[in-house]
Order: structure tokens, then C-alpha cells, then sequence
């Protein structure tokens, strides 16, 4: 049975004096309750470290009763490492003052940390202790962690065992960690999360490559992806699936097909004696396109379908995911003329089709596009007939011609002696130029070969008819030389025509070589109608002259001979046999002379 207290007032307390405000005196001093009551509290000192208990806490700050007259606050942020913090924890704090300004205990929950950091920090380095870690931020190269109000820095390669792509992510996270590095002269600590699941991991490694075979089938997680494959993780053991083991059809990247951190299944394709380097596939686990091709497709066929790949020699077309057709750049178009396949598509153009081989067994097609439309030359000989006119397309040269397109799958050539009438061309490009227009008529049809015989020339009627005329042999025209080669110089002549003259017949009067740009007289020497020659001479000329000179003087003097002879042979028989013997020396003279002349001619 409980007992009960009885507790009986003070006979000496005036309770009169107390009811009018007065003084009131009692037996025990105020100055002996003080007393009484610091008997029932701790005694701290200040800069020291003690124990404390949370009694209560809120988004801001901690209150911690340690046994003083007065409960310390602590700012929540020092707690930030503890989020699992809650009341009734023992924590250690930092008397910083017994009372500050307004009467409260000050206390530091950080700086109690830090005293005693270091010697926690060595202890869990040498026992390999497990400690717990706030992540503040980040920095270069890593993360910076309070590790027992210490900084400790914590690379990213220690941060996990998988890339980490997202650093950010982990700032403000509390975690797990191992001390794997101390330098205590520079007072740096190095931490490591990655070192507490490496041992886990290294056992699964083991267990995953005892059971490796070819052909089995994972489940594993997208670790990396790179421009020539994606390395999956099957579980702390990386494999690589090469980009053209992700799909039957065509893979620019792999991120067509796959995302980070994203699970599939793949098949083991192969892996080295030591198993360290697995090669994985993701097609595999599907059927072969080919195999699912519809079995009526046949050669003759039209099938549509897209661009994936362009080469100089012809586009490659998906008709079917896996499934492609070589469209070579000859079954583009109908044309002849050499061109590239870019000419006609790029990548990602949708076209239309005709298949014209198909082997199923090597998994190979050809199609071609230009059979979509009419052969050109079917009708060749009533739309482009000999001796049609028509415009084309220079789109070629060689040395001999001009190739040329009427339109697309008519080709043909112009030769270069039919280019012009009068103009020596040494090289077509000197006459016109790529992608002009130009002016031609048919001279003859090849259709087995499926090529034209072009004339431009043709288009006007043969000057060289006029021309005989005008420059007929010892006529003398006026030219200027525009050419000066080793074998003589080339000679412009009026109505556009050319002439040439070797070296001796560009010898002046004066004794000079003639020169370039010098306009002289000329005579013809040559005129070749079927060759389109005409051989000239300014030495000729005068040459010429000066022959006509001497021989109108001979004429003279042989006329006077022949006046003096008659003269004697009429006076012969009054002479004496002295006067005879006189003329007959004379006409032997004169007929010496004669001779003389004659053979110089």
C-alpha cells in the first residue's frame, strides 16, 4: 500500500506579507538554492569536447542537452554527413562558451569532429573499417567528402565500379566508404565507395567466366557506347557487341539501336583462352531477314525501298530490315557517259526498283532504276535520223572529240576535225567547254553500241569550195602571223582562214626572220582542198620579183644579139678574112654568154 506524504506549511512564512508584494523571508537564502541547484547540474569547461543528447531538432537546428543549466543549439548543416540523425542520439560537441551575449551555451558539433578526425581516419585505415561519408561537391577529377569534419577527396574513378557520366548526382548523398590513402604531411585523405563492392564483384566475375560458353545467352546492362561497338556489363564482366553485330540491317551508330544503362539479352559469339575479351551479338537472337524474304520475289520484279549506302560505283538499297540490293551505277541511267552514283541518289532517298538478280543461297541482289523507264534507242533511228539537227550537252573531252548528251541515254561524239571548217583545234577545250550548250547533226547511227556520230561543222555549208578560188596558187594575200612553232608559223588569213609557212619563207627582203603579230604579204604556194592546207610564202614575193627582173633583161640582150649577128651575116662577103676571124670570136663570145645564162636558170 502506497504511503502517503504529508507535507505541512512553514509556521514562520508570512502569508500576509506575501499577499501584499511584500518581502518575504523564509528559512533557506536564495543564496542557498542557487547552491542547491548547481549541485544538479554537469561541470564543463569550455574547449572541451563532451557528450551530448538530442532532445529535439527541426529543419534548422539541433537542441542538445549536456547536462548544463542551459541546452546547446547546433546548425542542422553539421549534421549533413548523419542524415539518420534523430532524437535520444548521443553526438559529441565543442563548448565554445558556457554563455554568450544572450545567455546561451555555445556549442560546435563540427569542431568536435574535426579534434578528433584524424584519429579516426587512421584507425579506419588500419582496421579497413567501413565509414560513412557526406559528398559536399564536386571538384576536378573527383568529389570532395566530410569524412569526420575532415575533406577528403574521393576520385571519380573510386566512385563506382560502372563510368560515371552524372557526377552531379551524388552531391549531397551520404555513402559508404574505405580510407585507401593518408598523407599526413599535406594532411590529404583519399576515400574509395568503388573498393567496397570490388571484392563482391570480383567474385561474381569469377562465377560469370567459370560458366562461359558459346552460344549462351545473358542478360546484361549497356555499360558504354562507342562509335564501333557497345560494351555491355554481364555482371562485373564487360563484353562488346561490334556494331555489326547489332542488327541484320545497316547501323550508322549504335545508338540507333541501344540507350545507356539499358538491359538486354545477347548471345556469346566468342572469347579468348583467358576469357578477357568476350564478343558478344544482339542480331543473332533473331532470325536472318533473308530467310523471312518472300519466297515469290523473283528476277523481273519491281520492289521500293531506301538509300543507307552511297559509293562511287553504286547505292545500296534496304528493301526489307537486313535485306539489300546493289544498284550499280550503270543500271542508273541509260547514259553512257562516265558518272558517279551521288549523280542520282543519296543516302536516305526512297526509290523504286526492278530486281535483276537474286541469289538467295549468297544472300545477294542487284536492282536497276533506269529499267523503270523506255530503252532510249529503241526508237533511235526515227527520232535522232542521219541528218537531223538537234541540240546537246558537252559533257566530255578527249583528245580526239567532244562527248556529248542529245538527252539522257543518247550519247554521242563529235570528232574534232568536225568541229570547224577552218579552225586548226588542237584540243577540243579550245572550241567549247563542259556542260554547253551546243548544236550538232547526225552522221551516223551505231546502234549496237548505242553511240552517235555528231558533226557541228556540218551545220554550214564547206567554205573550202569558195575558198579554192580565192587562194589559188601565186595569188597574194595580206596575213598577220599569230604563231611561231620549230617547223615554220602559223598564218591568219582573211575570211577566218589559216595558212603556214616554213622558216625560208619567212626570210624578209632586208635579210630578217619575220616575227609574231607582224603583218606581211603572202603568196600561195599550196593550196590542198581535201587536207584544208594552204602553204604560204612572203620570201616569194620578192624572190619572185627579182627572177622576173633578170629574165626580162636576158630577153633584152638576147634580142640585141641576134640584131648584131643578122647585121654581119649580111655584110659577110664585103669583110676580109681579119674581120671574119674577128666576128666569129664575137658570136662565140655571145653565145658563151648565153649558155652562161641559161644554166644559172
Amino acid at each position: 500500500m502506497e504511503q502517503k506524504v504529508i507535507i505541512t506549511p512553514d509556521s514562520e512564512f508570512d502569508w500576509d506579507a506575501y499577499e501584499t508584494g511584500d518581502s518575504v523571508k523564509t528559512t533557506s537564502t536564495k543564496e542557498e538554492l542557487e547552491q542547491m541547484y548547481d549541485k544538479t547540474l554537469s561541470t564543463i569547461s569550455e574547449k572541451e569536447v563532451i557528450e551530448g543528447t538530442v532532445i529535439s531538432m527541426n529543419k534548422r537546428e539541433v537542441v542538445i542537452n549536456i547536462g548544463f543549466k542551459s541546452d546547446g543549439i547546433v546548425s542542422k548543416n553539421e549534421f549533413r554527413y548523419n542524415p539518420d540523425l534523430k532524437i535520444g542520439d548521443s553526438v559529441e560537441v565543442y563548448v565554445e562558451s558556457q554563455e554568450d551575449k544572450k545567455g546561451q551555451l555555445v556549442l560546435s558539433h563540427k569542431k568536435a569532429r574535426a579534434l578528433r578526425s584524424w584519429d579516426r581516419v587512421n584507425e579506419a585505415l588500419e582496421r579497413d573499417e567501413i565509414i560513412k561519408g557526406y559528398i559536399k561537391c564536386r571538384t576536378k577529377g573527383g568529389m570532395i567528402v566530410d569524412v569526420f569534419g575532415i575533406e577528403a577527396f574521393l576520385p571519380g574513378s573510386q566512385i563506382d565500379v560502372k563510368p560515371i557520366r552524372d557526377y552531379d548526382m551524388y552531391v549531397g548523398k551520404t555513402m559508404e566508404f574505405k580510407v585507401v590513402k593518408i598523407n599526413p604531411e599535406f594532411k590529404n585523405v583519399v576515400v574509395s565507395h568503388k573498393a567496397l563492392i570490388e571484392a563482391e564483384l570480383e567474385q561474381q566475375k569469377k562465377d560469370i567466366i567459370s560458366k562461359l560458353e558459346k552460344g549462351q545467352v545473358l542478360e546484361g546492362t549497356v555499360k558504354n557506347i562507342t562509335s564501333y561497338g557497345v560494351f555491355i556489363d554481364l555482371g562485373g564482366v564487360d563484353g562488346l557487341i561490334h556494331i555489326t553485330d547489332l542488327s541484320w540491317g545497316r547501323v550508322t551508330h549504335p545508338e540507333e539501336i541501344v540507350q545507356l544503362d539499358q538491359k538486354l539479352n545477347v548471345v556469346i559469339l566468342d572469347f579468348d583462352d583467358e576469357k578477357k575479351r568476350i564478343a558478344l551479338g544482339l542480331k543473332q537472337l533473331t532470325a536472318h531477314p533473308w530467310d523471312a524474304l518472300d519466297a515469290n520475289l523473283n528476277v523481273g520484279d519491281k520492289v521500293s525501298g531506301k538509300v543507307v549506302v552511297m559509293a562511287d560505283y553504286g547505292a545500296f538499297v534496304e528493301i526489307a530490315a537486313g535485306v539489300e540490293g546493289l544498284i550499280h551505277v550503270s543500271e542508273m541511267s541509260w547514259s553512257q557517259h562516265l558518272r558517279s552514283a551521288q549523280d542520282f541518289l543519296k543516302v536516305g532517298d526512297d526509290v523504286e526498283a526492278v530486281i535483276l538478280t537474286l541469289d538467295r543461297d549468297e544472300r545477294k541482289m542487284s536492282l536497276g532504276i533506269k529499267q523503270m523507264k523506255a530503252d532510249p534507242w529503241e526508237n533511235i533511228e526515227s527520232k535522232y535520223a542521219v541528218g537531223t539537227k538537234h541540240k546537246a550537252t558537252v559533257r566530255n573531252f578527249t583528245n580526239f572529240g567532244v562527248f556529248v548528251e542529245i538527252e539522257e541515254g543518247i550519247d554521242g561524239l563529235i570528232h574534232i576535225s568536225d568541229l570547224s571548217w577552218t579552225k586548226k583545234i588542237k584540243h577540243p577545250a579550245e572550241f567549247t567547254s563542259i556542260n554547253e550548250e551546243i548544236d550538232v547533226i547526225v552522221l551516223e547511227i551505231d546502234k549496237e553500241n548505242r553511240r552517235l556520230s555528231l558533226g557541228h561543222k556540218q551545220l554550214e555549208e564547206n567554205p573550202w569550195d569558195v575558198f579554192e578560188t580565192i587562194f589559188a596558187v601565186d595569188s597574194v594575200h595580206e596575213g598577220t602571223i599569230v604563231e611561231l612553232i620549230d617547223k615554220g608559223a602559223v598564218i591568219a588569213l582573211p575570211y577566218g582562214v589559216e595558212g603556214f609557212a616554213t622558216p625560208k619563207h619567212l626570210v624578209k627582203e632586208d635579210g630578217s626572220q619575220a616575227k609574231v603579230e607582224e603583218k606581211l604579204e603572202f603568196k600561195v604556194i599550196e593550196f590542198n582542198k581535201g587536207a584544208k592546207r594552204i602553204i604560204l610564202s612572203h620570201s616569194r614575193i620578192f624572190e619572185d620579183e627579182k627572177k622576173n627582173e633578170e629574165q626580162a633583161a636576158k630577153k633584152a640582150q638576147t634580142k640585141t644579139t641576134k640584131k648584131a649577128v643578122k647585121k654581119v651575116k649580111d655584110n659577110i662577103e664585103k669583110t676580109t678574112f681579119g674581120d671574119i676571124s674577128d666576128l666569129v670570136a664575137l658570136k662565140d663570145q655571145m653565145e658563151a654568154d648565153e649558155k652562161k645564162s641559161n644554166d644559172n636558170e
